[in-house]
């Protein structure tokens, strides 16, 4: 008997720790390694305004509790409207530790955008489209020296640049203006 078990441990051993093939149907496995941090440029609009001051950039931090500032602020009044950035789902509209936030998760992405302090005038499970307003900017609550909306931007647990979400075009400044030359005919 003895022997029996000698010989059978091994086998069941190997039984339990080789992993199963994928059933049919079965979605892949993600490939190992870092988290994906490329962004699509999926935005339409900024949140405020047309092209709004940037008063603290994106500093991600080193470790997932170390200092940083996991999103932008961008400049804007008490009652400024703050709009969808892109279509999704909002995943949340309500208060968090006393401010007003509003959460989308982006139409065929893996991505979420936050607002904060907003006042919500959505509710969550609502669809929003890029530029449809999702509440107004709360007079308190904010971090910023003056008055600011918080943009973030997360892929599950990982905080990622909402600028990342513009493109190019939404992120220059307009095109120069000639001006006309003093005392030169025009043609």
């Amino acid at each position: 008997m003895r022997r029996l078990h000698s010989a059978l441990l091994p086998l069941l051993l190997t039984l339990l720790l080789t992993p199963l093939p994928p059933a049919a149907g079965d979605p892949a496995p993600p490939p190992p390694g870092p988290p994906v941090t490329t962004v699509p440029a999926v935005a339409r609009t900024w949140p405020v305004g047309v092209r709004p001051p940037v008063l603290r950039t994106w500093e991600p931090p080193p470790t997932a509790y170390a200092r940083g500032h996991r999103g932008v602020d961008l400049a804007a009044a008490p009652g400024t409207p703050v709009r969808a950035v892109a279509a999704g789902r909002v995943s949340f509209a309500g208060r968090v530790a006393g401010k007003g936030v509003v959460s989308v998760e982006l139409t065929g992405t893996d991505l979420r955008t936050t607002y904060e302090p907003v006042r919500a005038t959505v509710k969550k499970g609502e669809e929003v489209t890029p530029g449809e307003v999702v509440g107004t900017v709360e007079p308190t609550g904010s971090h910023c020296t003056t008055a600011c909306v918080h943009w973030g931007l997360r892929r599950g647990a990982t905080y990622l640049d909402p600028l990342s979400l513009l493109p190019p075009w939404l992120l220059r400044r307009g095109p120069s203006r000639l001006l006309p030359v003093l005392g030169i005919p025009l043609p």
